[in-house]
């Protein structure tokens, strides 16, 4: 990389703070327009609230407690509490708008071994769920207790897993049959159409064989008829329905109440009362709101607008040190990390009210989950309970009392918004492309609750593994004599000691800093992740030497100045940004939020060097290395 590369780059930082500033003052324009009004939402006992779900919130599947498992439930809740207990349920300083902020919920990471989650410029670190086949079978990284709440907590990955698969088999049988009809329905106009051609040019013909021709038509008009019925009856949105919720409210323990709520798969639903779910009666107040129709639409143009350049952005990187395209969810799904939330009303001094729809109160703000493998879904299971003991909540009398889910299709102010409620033990899955098309918020209750969010985190530079790798390609680079033990570098070439210095803040900032600053708060209940970073630490000492003799080889006299020239700016492009993030980390680490935090989870401004191995020598000082490659490139 060159020194106008460099000054590119700059520049493309500076358009991307520009970018940013303008969204946010497009934002506020835009909500400006639509003024006091709020847009309109459904819950449960609201008319047209299942055909709503239908036709915009296809992807949200609901389970109602009943459907798994109650020695599943035991074993999952008694978990909860055990980490609850146990203190390892945290609350994570994350980045926001380039200032930390603490999260209004606890949290803790449970997964695959070595996997990682990364959000709001925070790595967590995932503590392993101890299945029988995973490699931390035999491993003593936590007591018995924790090790117990693992494996059930990986009990209830699997059981998602497996159900999830199952509705996308019955997603695909259904719109086979559906695919199937149509083509039927096809064929029996082409029959129709010549049996009239046939009839015309015919003098005579066989009766019998006419009225058996008609008798096999008919059936199969029955057959598809038979068909479509089934189809009709799965995405009704009549009175039954509706008493359905309200039954299921009450937390009935009915067999018939257990049924899961889907989207109906067939024509015949969405053309029944196509206008219902869309909710007439907004049309009509935000006209007086905005002045006329063509006012909406335009403002819902410039909503759909911004909401495609915040996908875009969104997607551009989460912070890996190169980017890479994005990876589609396909075959069977495997959840690999869950996220598990407690929060306890009663605790938090003040909610935020939910400000577009007059929802309630907000546990956790409108968001996409971020950092997932495109168009995977999402398991949640809800645990309500009235204190740490377990007693596990049953809802109040409205629904308010009880936790509830909000949607909202993103930065769409026409499609009313739509209200789940959860009891203890509910379960939702978000599917297909409701996450990056939607978004959702967590409106608080009456009482405590966990919830444990299954996910297929986006881990292709996210796992213990990947990293380990990184750093082996770059200490392949590095040679060591066996004798005296001095070190130097294999290859010169100016991609490969760009690419080793890369892989250096890539361990150093992705990782080894990330887990100082938060990750380490774990170690004291789980030891699984307290080698590998041992280990991370070494490679990193390692890859400061080569530093060192990366800066030898630059003031070389006698080596050609282009290479050098190129060499030296390749050195501080990397050594620069170094410097900046190191700060950055210093000045995260001391911040005054940070220093509110009990010494055993207060961010470590860790010096990875001379601690624990004196023979390890001092840090070396960046700013005197970036003046003596700032000299000899003026020099040049």
């Amino acid at each position: 990389m060159n020194a106008r590369q460099c000054k590119h780059n700059s520049r493309n930082m500076k358009r991307s703070g520009d970018s940013e500033g303008e969204k946010r003052r497009k934002r506020y324009r835009l909500l400006k327009e639509l003024g006091d009004q709020k847009i309109p939402f459904l819950g449960p006992s609201a008319r047209g609230y299942q055909q709503l779900w239908d036709s915009s919130y296809s992807g949200l599947a609901f389970r109602k407690s009943c459907s798994l498992p109650a020695e599943l439930h035991g074993r999952v809740q008694a978990a909860l509490l055990t980490l609850r207990r146990k203190g390892c349920l945290l609350k994570d300083l994350v980045r926001v708008r380039d200032r930390d902020v603490f999260t209004a919920v606890s949290r803790a990471l449970l997964g695959e071994p070595g996997h990682t989650y990364r959000y709001l410029d925070t790595r967590l670190f995932a503590i392993p769920w101890h299945s029988e086949d995973t490699e931390v079978k035999g491993q003593n990284c936590c007591d018995a207790d924790l090790s117990a709440a693992c494996k059930a907590l990986c009990e209830l990955n699997s059981y998602f897993c497996s159900d999830v698969s199952q509705l996308k088999e019955e997603d695909r049988l259904t719109q086979c049959l559906k695919v199937e009809a149509e083509a039927r329905l096809g064929e029996e106009g082409d029959t129709d159409s010549k049996h009239s051609e046939d009839s015309k040019n015919s003098e005579g013909g066989d009766t019998e064989s006419r009225q058996s021709e008609e008798v096999d038509t008919e059936s199969k008009h029955s057959e598809e008829w038979d068909i479509e019925s089934k189809h009709s009856e799965e995405g009704c949105s009549g009175s039954k329905q509706e008493g359905e919720w309200e039954t299921e409210f009450k937390h009935s323990s009915e067999e018939a109440e257990c049924s899961l709520l889907t989207k109906s798969k067939t024509a015949a639903a969405t053309t029944s009362e196509p206008s219902e779910g869309k909710c007439p009666s907004w049309a009509t107040k935000a006209g007086s709101g905005t002045g006329t129709e063509s006012a909406q639409a335009q403002l819902k143009h410039s909503l759909s607008e911004y909401h495609s350049q915040d996908k875009e952005q969104h997607e551009a990187g989460q912070g890996c040190s190169q980017p890479c395209p994005p990876q589609v969810c396909t075959g069977p799904v495997k959840f690999n990390v869950t996220l598990l939330n407690y929060m306890d009303p009663a605790q938090m001094s003040q909610l935020k009210e939910e400000p577009y729809y007059g929802m309630g109160r907000m546990a956790v703000g409108w968001h996409h989950d971020e950092n997932l493998i495109t168009h995977s879904p999402v398991a949640v299971y809800n645990f309500s309970c009235h204190d740490d003991k377990g007693g596990s909540s049953e809802g109040g009398s409205g629904e308010e009392a009880c936790w509830r889910i909000g949607l909202k299709v993103a930065w769409d102010i026409h499609t009313p918004g739509l209200m789940l409620p959860l009891g203890s033990g509910d379960c939702y899955y978000m599917r297909d492309d409701l996450n990056s098309t939607h978004q959702h918020c967590v409106l608080a209750g009456d009482t405590a609750r966990f919830s444990s969010t299954h996910r297929v985190a986006e881990c292709s530079r996210g796992t213990l593994t990947y990293i380990q790798s990184r750093c082996q390609e770059a200490l392949s680079n590095l040679h060591t004599d066996p004798e005296t033990g001095s070190h130097s570098l294999l290859a010169l070439q100016s991609t490969t000691l760009q690419h080793v210095e890369d892989i250096h803040n890539e361990v150093e900032f992705e990782w080894l800093r990330q887990y100082w600053f938060q990750g380490q708060r774990y170690a004291r209940f789980c030891s699984w992740w307290t080698r590998p970073m041992e280990q991370l630490e070494k490679d990193w000492r390692l890859m400061e030497t080569m530093t060192m003799l990366f800066l030898s080889t630059v003031e070389e006299d006698g080596r050609a100045e282009e290479g050098r020239r190129e060499m030296a700016e390749i050195l501080l492009t990397a050594l620069t940004d170094r410097q900046q993030q190191r700060q950055t980390w210093r000045d995260r680490c001391h911040s005054s939020l940070a220093q509110t935090l009990p010494p055993e989870e207060a961010p470590v401004d860790r010096p990875f060097w001379g601690v624990d191995d004196p023979g390890m020598p001092l840090p070396f000082d960046l700013a005197d290395i970036i003046n003596r490659v700032e000299s000899l490139l003026w020099r040049m």
